[in-house]
């Protein structure tokens, strides 16, 4: 049941109502209840199916059923993925396969231009290993065609040959980056990368193809995003922005990473608080999809709100970030808990907290979704608020569920502060009138080791604010203004 609700959360509503229609074909019974089942999930419903579905108890055939209706769904995403990812591969072995046949049966003229028509489609998903079929069947027709020179296709050959090991190469660099990045060496993002490059004969310059650019990127922002640590690592990233800037204009078929790698910089550039320069890469992002495809706004839509809305929040617009996440309707979980923040930060907390009891999953399945550090920022918001709306039945344990969920991993990563925060709020809750002694002050100020404003992440910044907040008895917000610009 648990792997059937795990992959219906990433299938888009578009797909969901795909999934519907592809059941009804393959449906041979009327009394099939694999819809119900479907429907019954779809509606929030997961305790004592059995008994909706059936009238009575029946976990065996209820458990036979989720195994089916799982194994659909599994040969769906598959053949979907398939459908997708093949469609353009397949064509053009096709189109390869189809010359041959015109040259066997000697109509030369057709093959040479079905051959031609393939390599040019060949070229535009960088497919090497078909690329390299379509240049062994060039230079073996070559002499029926004047136009097809020799060591014009010896050199097509070998450059794809080139870029072919190149891509492979890179493929094993980018697995040996990760492994090391995960295992918390101490070494540079930029070390690191310098250092798998020269293992690999790579170097970070305009001969590395956009896919591999914004590979390196993602690879680098997540690390960054892990450790909590922007600052540090944002001159690697705008090192490989700058080679990517090198290469030109950005062919149309590259326009997704470009689009990409413009979001990361954004997002980037916000993290470190260089709010304008956040702005300007979200307008030239929009620029770039406004020349793209109308799908690449619909995969960017909710990510470009969300960050328009953060960076209108800490420029001082708070209400038009919150007017920007209502206005886009479609159900997204950085957008929810951005809006939970954002209305949380302007003391609108019964909302703050009607859109939180949305988020009904579990931790475990918001982990596989979205991640650790969003669980960790998620949970943190929910004793803030339930502080504020005074649960006490409901604080106390949220508090112990807190310590006992994520101390472990904190320690691990020697983020020891969320911890000692959480000891303050406790400490706060349980005695609300201390956090203005001088004791307390003293307490928090030996207790937390703080970054200068430059380095330390804005969302650590932002949590902090809350308790400097009480301790100064101010506005929330106009402290985080503070705290965030000072």
């Amino acid at each position: 049941m648990q792997t059937i609700l795990d992959i219906l959360a990433v299938l888009s509503p578009k797909e969901k109502n795909d999934f519907k229609s592809y059941l009804r074909k393959r449906n041979q019974r009327g009394d099939t209840k694999n819809l119900q089942l479907l429907r019954l999930i779809d509606a929030g419903s997961t305790k004592d199916l059995d008994l909706k579905l059936y009238g009575k108890p029946a976990k065996a055939a209820f458990h036979a059923l989720c195994k089916r209706l799982q194994d659909v769904l599994i040969d769906f995403v598959a053949s979907k993925g398939f459908e997708q990812e093949s469609s353009q591969e397949l064509e053009i072995l096709k189109l390869v396969l189809a010359s041959r046949i015109f040259f066997e049966q000697k109509l030369h003229k057709i093959g040479f231009k079905t051959l031609n028509k393939a390599e040019a489609k060949a070229e535009q998903i960088d497919g090497y290993s078909i690329l390299n079929e379509i240049y062994h069947t060039k230079i073996q027709y070559s002499h029926l065609n004047d136009a097809w020179v020799l060591s014009d296709l010896m050199n097509k050959y070998e450059r794809n040959r080139r870029l072919s090991h190149q891509d492979f190469q890179l493929n094993m660099a980018y697995t040996s980056i990760k492994s090391e990045l995960k295992q918390r060496t101490g070494k540079s993002v930029h070390d690191i990368v310098t250092q798998t490059f020269s293992e690999f004969h790579l170097k970070l310059n305009d001969d590395l193809t956009y896919k591999s650019l914004y590979q390196l990127m993602v690879i680098t922002a997540t690390s960054a995003k892990l450790q909590n640590d922007f600052y540090t690592l944002t001159p690697f990233i705008i090192e490989v922005f700058e080679v990517l800037k090198q290469k030109g204009d950005v062919p149309e078929k590259y326009r997704y990473y470009h689009i990409s790698m413009l979001y990361l910089m954004a997002s980037t550039e916000f993290r470190n608080k260089r709010f304008e320069a956040s702005r300007l890469l979200i307008v030239e992002m929009e620029e770039a999809l406004s020349r793209s495809r109308k799908e690449y706004s619909q995969v960017f839509s909710n990510k470009l709100s969300v960050l328009k809305a953060l960076n209108e929040v800490y420029t001082g617009n708070p209400l038009e970030a919150i007017d920007l996440l209502k206005s886009t309707p479609e159900v997204d979980l950085n957008k929810m808990l951005v809006l939970i923040m954002c209305l949380f930060q302007q003391n609108m907390f019964s909302e703050a907290y009607g859109y939180l009891k949305k988020l009904t999953r579990s931790d475990d399945w918001y982990e596989k979704k979205m991640g650790w550090t969003w669980v960790l920022k998620r949970n943190i918001i929910e004793i803030l608020l339930l502080i504020e709306l005074d649960k006490l039945d409901i604080v106390l344990n949220r508090f112990h569920r807190f310590r006992r969920k994520f101390t472990k991993k904190l320690k691990s990563i020697e983020e020891e502060r969320v911890l000692i925060f959480i000891d303050l709020v406790k400490e706060y809750y349980v005695n609300p009138e201390s956090v203005r002694s001088k004791t307390f002050e003293d307490k928090v100020e030996a207790s937390f080791i703080w970054l200068d404003r430059e380095q330390e992440d804005i969302f650590v910044m932002s949590f902090y604010a809350w308790l400097k907040a009480k301790m100064q008895d101010r506005n929330l917000y106009e402290v985080t203004l503070d705290m965030v610009s000072s």
